[in-house]
């Protein structure tokens, strides 16, 4: 390098990534002290240090590849962290909201653009096609915040796919306008292709997931494997006539339930996403931005206002209307304003698009004005999107979303045991699952090696253990303690570890049948459900758990006059979130409504379906409901209990007959007191009984739901 690389603007490579990386790092600290957006810092800092600014760099390829990286990188996380149960649940309201968010501003732009503008019919078009689009520009504030999850969030990730879908189907047809032979073939053509490619991307990409994660486990291959969809449906998407950030969504979404939002997998595509694509892009819009329209004519500026205005004003009245029609509260009508109205990729590309279409000689359809003027809409709307958004962020996360976050199991630590090197990845992530994200520290790591003459072999083999179980935990950025023991009996050093540390639940994988005598659970297990009356779950994988694409449960009847009944369901509900897939609950008819209450009151997300299973002896049902790819969950009770039941005797024999190529997770619920003095319970049906443990269970239940703050 030479001292000329120095020049102004700076077009060395080493010298342009720095800077760069500079900017990344400092806009965001700057900013946050005057109380700025980081999204808004970075865009300033691009509009700064580009041609328009200070020049210091020039906007070359890299800010084109990776800017397109990173509005794909938005796309495809909103997709990603998008929850299927709320999909489902207000997908009718999304549409709703999208149709209004695309014909409000379209409508008004076309007329503004019309009369008061006084521009072609075809510009006019194009600029109501660029109202009515919107970027997800924002979205980054509402995952810090946390909140991605609540309803006017969802509508308004809905309601960007049809805006974005609608604008850039009138886009084609703008294009399509004035190329040779665009007749009806054309639209016929067009249709087909979305259709092939929209067929193609939600029938391959699930099942080509679900076969890669269940072959290698490898992170940087998963990472790679997930990246070369997204583009591969971007670049799909384009050859069908759509933009690329479209396929980057649908991508997103149908793979979501193959990805567990507490994952390394996530978390890894997460972090390279807002450490640098994104911001890459951000910086990238920054750069196009030419500040000094605004100071160039009085016409200019008529038109750079009446723009940002109509933009800005007919976002928030669909907004507006939407709050007003389904009773929504105003820090909803703020979120679903900031996350529509911010105008970029899709602006970008259409404005690009409109100053190539030449219709008369030397004129195009996007003159500099309109174009001047789009580049500082999107710079405005950005800067009102991010502010709009923080401010209903922050005013979600104070009430309603953190009260809900909160409730469940506050029971202590869950205890995860290791003996298989195999099975630490599946007990791990089947525990970060399921764990409390409310308490810190909430998982334990445990391995216990046997005292003999391999002592120091076991016990090397313990470590080995533990330290992938904190490395995997570590990639999904969830903090694990770890103990190793070394013990003449493996059972008593497991017991002795829960008391110690206050243990609420322990997870341990059901163990491998080496020879006829074992039994099908193992001493180990066998010995812990008699020496502890805290929650145990057994676990079999077969394939990967975030592969899983349904949880059955299995439910015996009087389960809901169990002391943890609440825990487990609880438990499994998060499970349910955290995987994205359906989950059906087969109990007794009495047992089904506390179940279904329980759902619809704390954990409304989860797609929850319901079967009567009269009787225990009715357990061999599920095989018509259980595939390969399912998670069985048979709830039992220990001996003794008033949920007992004598049939449990057969479960090994049933399992190990019926289930033998299932994913198995047997669960032991708290069940506190003396075993011998609830036997009586078993048999006592008089009202008395019935009216004292229903005062329990709603006793739990308003305790579970009320006193998690």
């Amino acid at each position: 390098m030479k001292w000329s690389d120095l020049t102004l603007p700076i077009t060395n490579p080493t010298w342009i990534f720095f800077l760069v990386l500079v900017i990344i790092l400092f806009a965001p600290l700057l900013l946050r002290r005057l109380r700025i957006p980081h999204i808004i810092g970075l865009i300033l800092a691009g509009l700064l240090v580009g041609e328009h600014g200070f020049n210091l760099l020039e906007r070359d390829s890299s800010f084109e590849l990776f800017g397109k990286v990173g509005i794909y990188y938005i796309m495809f996380l909103a997709g990603l962290e998008m929850d299927m149960g709320n999909f489902e649940r207000h997908g009718k309201r999304g549409l709703f909201f999208g149709l209004l968010t695309f014909a409000i501003p379209f409508g008004i732009g076309l007329l503004v653009s019309l009369y008061i503008l006084n521009l072609s019919v075809m510009t006019s078009l194009l600029l109501a096609c660029i109202f009515s689009s919107h970027t997800l520009v924002a979205y980054p504030v509402v995952g810090r915040f946390g909140v991605e999850k609540h309803v006017s969030v969802v509508l308004s990730i809905v309601a960007t796919a049809i805006a974005s879908f609608l604008a850039l189907l009138l886009l084609a047809g703008i294009v399509g306008a004035h190329e040779e032979g665009t007749d009806v073939t054309f639209w016929i053509g067009f249709v087909l292709k979305f259709v092939i490619y929209g067929a193609f991307v939600i029938y391959a990409f699930p099942r080509m997931g679900r076969l890669f994660f269940r072959r290698y486990d490898d992170s940087v291959m998963q990472y790679i494997f997930v990246l070369a969809l997204v583009f591969l449906s971007a670049a799909l998407a384009e050859l069908a006539g759509l933009e690329g950030l479209l396929g980057a969504f649908l991508t997103g979404l149908v793979i979501n339930s193959q990805i567990p939002k507490v994952s390394p997998l996530m978390n890894r595509i997460e972090f390279v996403g807002n450490a640098l694509f994104i911001p890459y892009f951000l910086i990238g819009v920054g750069m196009i931005i030419n500040i000094r329209v605004l100071f160039s004519d009085t016409a200019s500026l008529w038109i750079l206002l009446v723009m940002v205005l109509t933009a800005t004003a007919t976002k928030w009245l669909s907004a507006f209307l939407m709050q007003k029609l389904f009773g929504m509260s105003s820090d909803s009508r703020w979120m679903m304003f900031g996350l529509t109205n911010a105008h970029a990729a899709g602006a970008l590309a259409m404005v690009m698009i409109g100053t190539k279409i030449e219709i008369a000689p030397g004129e195009y359809l996007m003159n500099d004005a309109v174009l001047n003027g789009t580049v500082i809409v999107i710079l405005v709307s950005c800067i009102i999107s991010s502010l709009a958004t923080e401010k209903a962020a922050r005013g979600i996360a104070l009430t309603d979303a953190a009260l809900e976050e909160n409730r469940g199991s506050s029971h202590g630590k869950c205890l995860i045991t290791y003996s298989n090197p195999q099975t630490v990845d599946m007990l791990t992530q089947l525990a970060m699952m399921i764990r409390n994200p409310r308490i810190p520290d909430s998982l334990l790591g445990l391995s216990v090696a046997y005292d003999d003459e391999r002592g120091e072999q076991r016990l090397a083999q313990s470590k080995m253990n533990l330290e992938k179980a904190e490395k995997i935990a570590a990639a999904a950025d969830v903090r694990m303690a770890t103990v190793s023991r070394v013990s003449n009996n493996i059972v008593s050093g497991i017991l002795h570890t829960m008391k110690e540390y206050s243990v609420g639940e322990v997870v341990i994988g059901l163990h491998h049948k080496a020879s006829i005598a074992d039994s099908f659970f193992g001493v180990i297990a066998e010995n812990i459900l008699k020496g502890t009356h805290s929650e145990v779950m057994i676990v079999r994988s077969i394939i990967p758990p975030n592969t899983w694409r349904k949880v059955v449960v299995a439910i015996p009847p009087k389960a809901e006059y169990e002391v943890g009944f609440f825990k487990w369901l609880e438990h499994l509900c998060r499970m349910g979130e955290q995987l994205g897939c359906r989950m059906h609950f087969f109990a007794h008819p009495a047992t089904i409504p506390y179940v279904a209450e329980h759902i619809r009151d704390n954990h409304s997300r989860v797609r929850a379906e319901y079967s009567e299973l009269e009787s225990w002896e009715d357990l061999l049902l599920l095989t018509g409901h259980v595939n390969d790819d399912h998670l069985l969950v048979v709830v039992s009770a220990r001996r003794g209990f008033i949920s007992y039941d004598p049939s449990f005797e057969k479960l090994p024999t049933q399992i190990s007959k019926y289930f033998s190529n299932n994913s198995l997770l047997l669960l032991y619920p708290d069940q506190y007191g003396d075993p011998q003095e609830n036997v009586s319970l078993v048999n006592q049906n008089n009202h008395a009984a019935a009216s004292r443990y229903e005062a329990v269970s709603g006793w739990l239940n308003r305790w579970f739901g009320k006193s998690r703050s």
